[in-house]
């Protein structure tokens, strides 16, 4: 299940938004101030942030700053979501990393859109690297010596969690998974969350690489 940030000091507003977004099937972790964000960040990246601005201790605007500068918080998809609406605001939200900015009050359907917009674009990005990774090791000369290496533990996964394991590690997005397997995204989703459980992982990066750290490989088709 894809993990959503949400970051507001307004706890009505969080709450609404973490109900709804949960509703849509994401599993929501809510902060009242960026300092409270990069803490929950640093212990369990999520897959997409929704930051207001304006906020105590440190600003919406300054904890994006500080995320883009951190090796995990490059290129996960972030949205503003503020009472802000000049001009000015928004091309600074843009000119410091954010992916997108809303403005107050939104539309749930709106917002739902961007959501998955800004998702399915940070899988097509992942996809692209897995794929970048699996060229640069095919290319890699061959070493003098070659360490026999043990088969890689079998998977503590149902065969259906499986499946969806080797589409994820091959660098698929979950529409292009659910149309392959030709089941629904949200079961797509629900088997990710249970593949990320047992597991003892985060999301589809950490996924990607555990499965090259432990040589698992996807069969050929």
């Amino acid at each position: 299940m894809e993990r959503i940030l949400v970051v507001d000091d307004e706890v009505d507003c969080r709450t609404v938004l973490a109900m709804y977004l949960e509703s849509q099937g994401y599993r929501v972790e809510c902060a009242n101030s960026g300092v409270e964000a990069l803490s929950i960040f640093e212990n369990a990246p999520p897959d997409l942030v929704i930051s207001d601005v304006m906020m105590p201790e440190m600003d919406g605007f300054e904890f994006c700053r500080r995320l883009r500068t951190t090796r995990l918080g490059q290129l996960v998809p972030f949205i503003f979501l503020s009472g802000q609406g000049e001009i000015e605001s928004k091309v600074e939200g843009h000119a410091i990393g954010a992916d997108d900015y809303l403005v107050k009050p939104f539309q749930s359907e709106e917002i739902l859109a961007k959501v998955k917009a800004q998702l399915e674009r940070s899988h097509r990005i992942h996809a692209e690297i897995v794929r970048l990774l699996q060229t640069s090791t095919a290319w890699a000369p061959e070493p003098k010596v070659v360490a026999v290496l043990p088969h890689p533990a079998p998977l503590p996964l149902t065969p259906a969690e499986e499946r969806v394991f080797w589409e994820v590690i091959q660098g698929y997005t979950n529409k292009q998974i659910s149309d392959r397997l030709f089941i629904s995204p949200r079961t797509v989703q629900a088997h990710l969350g249970s593949i990320f459980s047992k597991l003892q992982l985060e999301n589809r990066a950490q996924l990607v690489k555990f499965a090259l750290e432990r040589g698992y490989k996807a069969p050929k088709t």
